[in-house]
């Protein structure tokens, strides 16, 4: 191992972008394989989205027994969730007992951004660059930075000129934030929105909601877990961690066996009525076979969930304008909520539909819209991400012939299986674009990919190849599965960050791959078995 004197390594056999959930995973089987390794972190501590996103109310909405590492039996065991739905704090303090179980921190670098990455295509080495002026080289890349990690940018005329305090919520300030007594504007409504409005609707003397696009809420039915509950999970731990492995979603579900358009008008209501109850976020979406491709079947659940609205919402203007009609219902991902709807009921919170009174500017006092300025303490952007590709393409990736990554992937991104870019060889990323990703519970895809990663570089190592590459011709074909798969569904109706939509100037393109979890890992390990086929090893 070459060092600099008095400094961390600067030449190791594989290098890891970010210090999330996929990043602590991958460093751990990569040490496991005796591999030296360091892992690059832009935050000032590890957690990743769970680090960032700290806002009141920020909540995973994939059940906390299932939302967690499975590799390790032991720590299914001696680790204890306290509520159905664990918030921020609780998670964060999952993932730092991770770390120092495993004993994974010394080999993180915190505060330090990885600004390129240029393969030798000598020497079969990427060299890194960071922001802090240090460089690194290593045969093999892990991007383990995320999905949603790359904050969009508002982009809303004046936003620097508000002279209150103004955030984001993927940015949240690890200091107390105090908005009691203020007034305060939320400016997006997707699910970090539909999170912290019902927090805030308590605590400020006004809020003021502005909405471009409604979301669909279903309820959380957070509460906390039994001990009863608790040990027979614990004695069933084996079984359903294998169970997550085989299942379409990486969540243990009973799936539907019937189209919507069969049943009779009380039978759906009935079978959405017991998703609504049931408190998951794919409760309403597995009621019936032909949801997602059906657009019949489709307004029969988006009008059922209409129907909820207005029954919770008591202003029945309001209660029309938080209700979506221009996009099928389970498009855009869903959002699990604690009070979202029933906050529109409290006299000191408002809601500003875009679509008939648009922002037109941020001002120093406030917010700007077509009809009037309105005056505020504090702003809140909820305006999301730069999904599955912002992270990659905030880098300098320089892969064979000088080519970028940036360049290749104007028009949408092309990968191999969501692992590896035809002429970026040796460069992994985990969960990345064009993989089942955030259609799926994310900590089952995450070990999936780390799982899948890790095996290859072994078997690279035991057979004596210095690189892989993904065949530009697989790089093709996988694309054209993936988009063909997304238009047999309605996901392409709807103008979602899975589709880019939600970032101006972005390719539109369908991001993850629809086809399912189960049916993604039993293609990865053919692929692995038949001696990585669509891949050159050299």
């Amino acid at each position: 191992m070459d060092t600099l004197p008095g400094s961390a390594p600067r030449r190791v056999d594989a290098i890891v972008v970010g210090a999330g959930l996929a990043g602590l995973y991958q460093l751990h089987r990569l040490r496991e394989l005796g591999l030296s390794t360091r892992v690059f972190e832009a935050g000032d501590d590890i957690g990743g989205t769970w680090h960032w996103n700290r806002y009141p109310g920020a909540r995973c909405d994939i059940e906390s027994l299932s939302y967690s590492y499975s590799f390790s039996p032991e720590l299914d065991q001696e680790w204890v969730w306290s509520e159905k739905y664990a918030g921020q704090p609780e998670i964060l303090r999952y993932i730092h007992h991770v770390a120092d179980r495993f004993g994974l921190r010394e080999h993180i670098t915190l505060r330090t951004r990885v600004t390129r990455a240029v393969y030798d295509e000598g020497d079969r080495v990427w060299e890194i660059s960071t922001d802090t002026g240090e460089t690194v080289t290593a045969p093999y890349v892990v991007m383990a930075s995320g999905c949603n990690s790359t904050p969009k940018d508002p982009g809303v005329p004046g936003a620097d000129s508000f002279a209150g305090p103004a955030y984001h919520t993927a940015r949240w300030p690890r200091e107390d934030v105090d908005l009691t007594g203020r007034r305060v504007a939320v400016i997006g409504t997707g699910s970090s929105g539909v999170q912290l409005v019902p927090v805030l609707a308590g605590r400020v003397a006004e809020l003021t909601v502005f909405q471009r696009t409604p979301a669909y809420a279903l309820p959380a039915h957070n509460r906390p877990l039994t001990e009863a509950e608790i040990a027979e999970h614990k004695a069933g731990y084996p079984e359903f961690r294998a169970a997550q492995r085989r299942s379409k979603g990486g969540s243990v579900v009973t799936m539907p066996t019937r189209s919507a358009l069969e049943a009779t008008e009380e039978e759906r209501t009935a079978a959405y009525e017991a998703g609504w109850r049931s408190g998951v976020l794919s409760g309403l979406l597995r009621s019936f076979t032909d949801l997602l491709v059906d657009r019949a079947a489709n307004e029969t659940a988006a009008d059922f969930v209409r129907g909820k609205i207005a029954s919770i919402v008591t202003d029945s203007s309001t209660a029309e304008a938080l209700m979506p009609r221009t996009f099928p219902f389970g498009t855009k991902r869903p959002c699990l909520d604690t009070g979202y709807y029933a906050a529109y009921n409290d006299p000191r919170v408002t809601l500003v539909d875009l679509n008939r009174t648009p922002i037109e500017e941020i001002t120093p006092k406030g917010v700007r819209t077509a009809d009037q300025e309105r005056v505020f303490d504090a702003i809140v952007f909820a305006t999301g991400f730069d999904a599955l590709t912002g992270a990659l393409t905030s880098v300098e990736i320089v892969g064979k012939g000088g080519a970028t990554l940036r360049e290749k992937w104007a028009d949408g991104p092309r990968t191999y299986l969501g692992l590896v870019s035809a002429g970026f060889p040796n460069l992994f990323t985990v969960t990345g674009p064009l993989s089942p990703s955030v259609l799926t519970n994310m900590m089952v895809s995450i070990e999936q990919h780390v799982e899948w990663i890790t095996d290859c570089v072994a078997h690279l190592r035991a057979g004596g190849f210095t690189e892989i590459d993904a065949t530009p011709e697989a790089e093709e074909e996988w694309g054209a599965h993936v988009a063909e798969m997304a238009a047999q569904t309605l996901y392409p109706a709807a103008d979602s960050w899975y589709l880019g939509a939600n970032v101006p100037g972005k390719a539109r393109v369908f991001l993850a791959y629809v086809g399912g979890a189960d049916r993604y890992r039993e293609r990865c390990d053919a692929v692995a078995r038949d001696g990585y086929e669509g891949f050159v090893l050299s």
